[in-house]
């Protein structure tokens, strides 16, 4: 359950799955208007479709590709004619593939920055101009491998990286017409992970639990979306969040904690 999101008009990218999709439904839960924008169709639909169903809120689906500046401005346009205008930016959408450094393709580096970094740019500009009056909530998606590092993940780790920079730059550029940009930086269990999970070995699982659980004080394991971080971002995209912007929220069970 999270807190009552009732008329914040909110646009999350990446609906179509993992934590994007939870987000989706969570916030017409809590009475949110949303729309989903995603490259991946039936899924989102069915989503959107479901947490309408669900109420009290809505959720409309819009197809947008976070890497074409057409399609983001197109995107932001048709969703602010349904929702009204536009309060919240949740920006979910990425990729997450995984090589040794010295062997990254040049073509696999410019696919990651351009999803993860080069998307992050596209729809805050857009976000900012249906913001820029009223101001309102950007809340980007990061990561700890931004932060820290991610072995065999050399280009996600530079591209959440620049997420971040990006975020504490335009949180300070933007701040005095009252939008506030602030970076999630989660360790959530996705379909994806589950997926990754059931690709490794029992030695390699074995080996990665014990890793999990060392730098995990909380549970040593990856959270629950609806549990773990619906909270954090309905407060974030609420209006007690006015005066918290360029942060960096680590919803990972102790992981990023200063050592």
């Amino acid at each position: 359950m999270t807190d009552s999101l009732t008329g914040i008009r909110t646009l999350v990218t990446g609906g179509a799955s993992g934590m994007g999709a939870g987000i989706v439904r969570a916030f017409a839960a809590a009475g949110a208007a949303v729309v989903s924008c995603d490259v991946q169709v039936r899924p989102a639909v069915e989503i959107a479709e479901k947490a309408t169903a669900e109420g009290p809120g809505r959720a409309d689906f819009v197809e947008c590709d976070v890497t074409r500046p057409d399609s983001v401005e197109a995107a932001f346009t048709r969703a602010a004619e349904l929702l009204g205008g536009l309060d919240v930016l949740v920006h979910a959408a990425g990729i997450a593939p995984g090589a040794p450094a010295e062997t990254i393709a040049v073509q696999d580096w410019d696919r990651v920055l351009e999803v993860n970094a080069k998307g992050t740019f596209l729809t805050n500009q857009a976000a900012f101009g249906h913001l820029r009056e009223n101001g309102g909530r950007i809340l980007n998606f990061a990561s700890a491998a931004g932060v820290i590092g991610l072995p065999n993940k050399a280009h996600y780790a530079a591209s959440k990286g620049a997420v971040l920079a990006w975020t504490r730059t335009v949180a300070q550029e933007w701040g005095g017409l009252g939008i506030t940009v602030n970076a999630i930086a989660p360790a959530i269990s996705t379909p994806m992970y589950a997926t990754t999970r059931a690709s490794l070995t029992p030695e390699q699982l074995a080996a990665h639990d014990a890793q999990i659980k060392s730098l995990m004080p909380i549970d040593g394991r990856l959270g629950d979306v609806d549990r773990d971080l619906v909270p954090l971002l309905s407060f974030l995209a609420g209006p007690g969040s006015r005066f918290i912007t360029g942060q960096v929220f680590a919803v990972d069970g102790g992981m990023l904690m200063v050592r």
